[in-house]
């Protein structure tokens, strides 16, 4: 059976939601970041990198929330999760897009929110003072062009998901996290569509089903 090596509040989340929307069986094995809120060293016997998701099934171990993806809908969808014809283009790109593109700067937002926090006390205004500019200046105006853009390609999408189809695909489970992440810590950021397709999605009987399997999660509650 396919297990899912979980991690809380991490990119697996997307994972355990995209076996429970095909029903799939698996079996989880929960980790638990460490005081520092990062992966445990025992994820390090499963993949050399120690990073979570990560899945076995059989002889395969794979890493990367997008591999897993697309392997888990090409070998299980029996047809599901696949793009309309019209939406493949789209699929496609925000796929790639999600980690390839917005994440690095959800990334470097996240460090430098974090950097004035984890410095000495004495020094803690200057360094809170430089990483302010720096967010200000280069992470502020590149995540505006990013959810201008992702806004504008849900307005013109044919049903709440990414691909324009009637049900979740690939770049569906791909965009949840970022754009959870964001809704949850910088609402007032996330234009009215993206926020309607987080409710979407949160809304699922299959996401709430892998949250309730999943456990601790920050960005969405039951």
């Amino acid at each position: 059976m396919l297990i899912v090596h979980h991690l809380n509040n991490s990119r697996s989340q997307r994972i355990l939601w995209l076996l429970e929307e095909l029903g799939v069986p698996y079996e989880i094995k929960k980790y638990q970041r460490t005081p520092e809120q990062r992966a445990p060293p025992e994820l390090l016997a499963i993949s050399p990198l120690g990073k979570s998701p990560v899945i076995t099934d059989g002889d395969v171990t794979l890493a990367e929330s997008g591999a897993i993806v697309e392997y888990v809908i090409t070998k299980y969808g029996n047809g599901k999760g696949v793009p309309p014809e019209s939406g493949y283009l789209d699929n496609l790109y925000f796929s790639h897009y999600a980690e390839g593109s917005l994440m690095p700067v959800i990334v470097q937002k996240f460090i430098f929110d974090l950097m004035p926090k984890r410095s000495p006390f004495l020094i803690r205004p200057f360094v809170n003072m430089i990483f302010g500019q720096l967010d200000k200046q280069l992470v502020q105006p590149e995540m505006e062009k990013h959810l201008t853009m992702i806004e504008a390609h849900l307005q013109k999408s044919k049903s709440i998901f990414f691909a324009g189809g009637q049900e979740p695909t690939s770049a569906d489970y791909q965009m949840a996290f970022p754009l959870e992440a964001i809704v949850a810590d910088a609402p007032q950021v996330a234009g009215p569509k993206i926020k309607e397709f987080v409710r979407a999605i949160h809304e699922r009987e299959a996401y709430k089903a892998a949250l309730s399997k999943g456990g601790e999660y920050s960005y969405a509650k039951l």
